[in-house]
């Protein structure tokens, strides 16, 4: 952390240089050498290692994605070719002498197996989790003892990022699953000292158990996915519960809207809190195995997540052309780590578009000088099977209607179905909203303050409205049944 304590108040050239130093070693001494996908797509577009000395140079590579991940019918298991797989050879032929020499000490003073497991906890695989997307294949991505101690970092960063105290009692209530948010969490605790409890979400011990662990630990912070953070929190709030012990939420895997933030604050208040209660947001991915958070505003307003410039590169694309946009402009994020081992990317399309693009000015809220993302982030891996849909002609993002949904006070629970008119394949597509209000709100005003939201901020109406009771909504989303809750269902008939 004497590192991080530096580089979050550096000047901005000082982290570009940086990064290009970085950058230039990790192609030619781990990259090209050792990653067979990577060394292949270097060589059929012939750029040398040699050519990436800086972050504008890494315009000269193709952006790769997750469909070259996936498996084939002559390659059912791709992922391997991005694995680093270091041998003898390349080591020596890659390595410089600066780092050889110490292994070739230990190999004198110690015995050749003192190297090989150096080696091995430096690329050795010891631990995998796997990506969530719904409509593909989960794709394993594997970790060296060199990637865990990497979790552990990054998780003390946001620690410090959000200002928790470090004697804090979390409350992990993230889906126990081999998915980077509940291991960020616990890896953070494993890093910082902090007493971590991980319930495992609903599907473990339901919200009843969730909420007697949280009670009983007296939990300063609440930690989980935004939907079931926000479920668990009205039934305390519903039950009578004290969780004045909570002064923080931080909420992950998910976008998170502005309107849900102050929904949380509202419940935490009718269970006792009195003090200043923060929310955040994070931002994270498989593919990346760290995670980033805001800052503490009084307000808990977005702030934009702030960046590892030492660990990672981003940039932001053009999502149809592909060429690196202006900064602060809207955009495709593209990942490249600068310290991976075991499963690794390169300019790597994450399929998730920013709105506000990457800042490089001081955070206006911490000071902090390291790049942010905007807060505002449309998660679209998380619904590749729906993202875009057009309705009435008008092209719409279903992360926009999540966005609109959750933030609107009176609606509790939501569901958005597609489906055709009248069950006609051949007819147009219709949205309906699923809803349930809350307690004293006439469904239909709720319903025609959600129709005139739609339409003033996405220029489409729902087509119909369909109301259920809070319970019987909550059993149609899955909330404790699912690994994540089902917001939206494609009844559409399958061609």
């Amino acid at each position: 952390m004497s590192h991080w304590s530096r580089l979050q108040r550096m000047d901005r050239a000082s982290q570009r240089a940086l990064q290009d130093h970085l950058l230039q070693r990790y192609v030619r001494e781990y990259v090209y050498p050792f990653s067979p996908f990577y060394r292949r797509l270097f060589d059929e577009h012939g750029v040398r290692p040699g050519q990436i000395r800086s972050v504008d140079d890494l315009r000269r590579l193709p952006l790769t994605s997750k469909r070259d991940l996936l498996a084939t019918d002559d390659d059912p298991q791709r992922f391997k070719k991005f694995i680093l797989q270091p041998d003898p050879a390349s080591i020596k032929a890659a390595w410089p002498l600066g780092k050889k020499l110490p292994l070739l000490w230990q190999k004198w003073t110690h015995g050749a197996g003192v190297v090989r497991r150096a080696i091995q906890r430096e690329f050795s695989p010891c631990f995998m989790t796997f990506t969530t997307g719904r409509s593909a294949e989960p794709v394993p991505f594997f970790y060296s003892p060199h990637d865990i101690q990497n979790l552990h970092e990054t998780g003390a960063r946001l620690v410090d990022v959000m200002a928790l105290d470090r004697d804090f009692r979390i409350a992990n209530v993230f889906p126990y699953a081999p998915h980077l948010a509940f291991w960020q969490v616990f890896f953070a605790g494993q890093e910082t000292g902090m007493m971590v409890l991980s319930t495992g979400g609903g599907k473990v011990m339901g919200s009843t158990g969730d909420l007697r662990a949280l009670t009983r630990l007296r939990a300063d912070a609440l930690i989980g996915v935004p939907g079931y953070v926000y479920h668990l929190l009205r039934k305390a709030a519903s039950d009578g519960l004290d969780l004045s012990s909570v002064r923080c939420v931080v909420l992950g895997a998910e976008r998170v809207p502005p309107g849900l933030k102050a929904k949380i604050v509202e419940l935490l208040r009718r269970t006792g809190s009195t003090g200043d209660v923060r929310v955040f947001g994070t931002y994270g991915f498989t593919e990346a195995r760290m995670a980033f958070a805001e800052c503490p505003t009084a307000d808990n307003e977005y702030t934009g997540y702030h960046l590892y410039p030492d660990l990672a590169i981003f940039e932001v694309v053009d999502p149809v052309s592909g060429e690196v946009v202006p900064e602060g402009e809207d955009g495709e994020l593209v990942f490249t780590p600068l310290h991976a081992r075991a499963s690794t990317v390169f300019r790597y399309r994450t399929g998730d578009r920013v709105r506000g693009g990457l800042r490089w000015d001081p955070c206006p809220h911490c000071g902090r000088t390291v790049p942010r993302i905007s807060s505002d982030l449309t998660r679209e891996s998380s619904v590749k099977d729906l993202q875009l849909l057009k309705v009435k002609g008008t092209l719409v993002n279903l992360e926009d209607c999540a966005m609109l949904l959750s933030g609107i006070p009176e609606v509790e629970e939501w569901q958005i179905e597609l489906r055709k008119k009248d069950d006609d394949p051949l007819e147009v597509d219709e949205l309906v909203v699923h809803l349930a209000v809350r307690d004293g709100c006439p469904p239909e005003t709720t319903a025609e303050q959600v129709r005139t939201v739609f339409k003033s901020r996405l220029e489409v109406a729902p087509n119909h409205f369909e109301f259920l009771g809070l319970d019987a909504m909550l059993r149609k989303i899955g909330m404790e049944t699912e690994m994540k809750e089902k917001r939206f269902v494609d009844a559409r008939p399958q061609p």
